[in-house]
């Protein structure tokens, strides 16, 4: 009898033949500056943990409290019996963090984007975008049905366009944006785009996730960054990245985050946190604000970082954040360049598409604050000499 998922082999096949098939690397220690991959210890340029919380001693002790004395699940959703104090206490924490009337916690932030944008918009309404938000955004936009307006990157005026010609459309408008691109490392022109919106009468909504623990006073995101509080109805964060554990988070205004609690279907069928999360988030909302020094690292790095490869003669994009991407263009490139590099005790993840756009494929590296100085010099030293052997940074000597 015929396999009727023989066209998924098939798929698998040609993408080996391409050489953008990828393999799941397993991570064998704590995730580090420098860390065991698949029995390799490598430089570990990859991660999300942006100010090296995954392991911190206050989180971990945290968890294992909560664990001890709440056990390690709720047995529940959170809208029968799985909404625990410890839960209500970080939604609190986050929404004083993020100086918002109120905030709710997702298990992803990837289910934060999307069941918000699905739950507050209807077939009737339309959504105007920018073209590299992120995937959470546009499956969200998709589950909402409303129609769907897409501008150029971070180009206000097109964006514009789109809002006067919708403006005697019925349905409500939703301008959406990420604070932080995630490929290229690029900032929202977030004060333009609340403008627009408070022009025409949109919802504005920034998906924080890359930003949040990076940008702003203590690490509160692109909204603190700008100075635009009150004035972004909807922020999204992730729990995942700089705050290092796991989860998703919307805040905004207390009925915006009561209607989530009724309609939010990622948040109404998906059991909650364990204790051992909540608690660990609570803990690295403690360290955010009580040791600022990590952000000013994570930030000092940056910098060193993108001079080093801009020295050595690497096309860094736009960046303007720690997400640093490597220009490569063809995406089996960017795949080989990768895997020569994990080679050579370097850990850098080669990303085509349709992560992002046909001829723009890269390897994205991110630093954090715990990288030291040794281990970033080391890096980029690997980095130009693979690449000049390969050819993508002039001629090997």
């Amino acid at each position: 009898m015929a396999n009727p998922l023989s066209y998924l082999s098939e798929q698998l096949e040609a993408w080996r033949r391409e050489g953008t098939y990828q393999t799941l690397k397993q991570l064998e220690t704590a995730c580090a500056p420098v860390a065991r991959f698949d029995g390799r210890e490598v430089i570990n340029l990859a991660s999300n943990n942006y100010l090296g919380l995954t392991n911190h001693p206050k989180l971990v002790e945290a968890a294992l409290k909560a664990t001890r004395e709440l056990g390690v699940g709720s047995g529940a959703v959170r809208t029968i019996a799985g909404t625990m104090a410890i839960h209500m206490e970080l939604e609190r924490r986050i929404a004083r963090f993020k100086k918002t009337e109120a905030a709710v916690v997702f298990q992803s932030g990837f289910a934060a984007n999307a069941g918000t944008v699905a739950a507050v918009l209807t077939p009737e309404d339309h959504i105007i975008s920018d073209e590299l938000n992120h995937a959470s955004i546009i499956d969200g936009c998709r589950l909402s049905k409303a129609k769907i307006h897409i501008f150029p990157h971070r180009n206000v005026k097109a964006a514009a366009q789109i809002l006067e010609e919708l403006d005697s459309a019925p349905g409500r408008k939703l301008l959406i944006t990420d604070g932080v691109f995630s490929m290229d490392g690029d900032i929202a022109p977030l004060p333009e785009l609340v403008e627009l919106a408070e022009r025409h009468g949109a919802i504005m909504m920034v998906d924080d996730a890359h930003a949040s623990g990076v940008l702003g006073a203590n690490g509160r995101g692109t909204v603190d960054h700008f100075g635009m509080h009150g004035r972004v109805h909807i922020q999204v964060g992730t729990l995942s990245k700089a705050i290092g554990v796991l989860g998703g988070y919307v805040c905004g205004s207390r009925d915006l985050i009561e209607f989530l609690y009724h309609r939010a279907r990622p948040f109404l069928f998906s059991t909650s946190h364990p204790p051992a999360v909540a608690a660990a988030c609570l803990a690295a909302f403690d360290i955010l604000e009580q040791e600022p020094e990590r952000i000013e690292q994570l930030w000092a790095n940056t910098a060193y970082f993108k001079k080093a490869l801009q020295a050595a003669g690497f096309d860094t994009g736009a960046s303007q954040t720690p997400i640093t991407p490597i220009m490569v263009g063809e995406a089996s490139r960017a795949h080989e360049f990768s895997r020569a590099l994990f080679e050579e005790g370097v850990f850098a993840v080669g990303i085509g598409y349709p992560t992002v756009p046909k001829g723009k494929a890269r390897v994205r590296t991110i630093v954090t604050a715990t990288h030291t100085r040794e281990q970033l010099d080391r890096a980029v030293e690997v980095l130009a000499r693979v690449a000049r052997r390969m050819g993508i940074l002039g001629k090997a000597a």
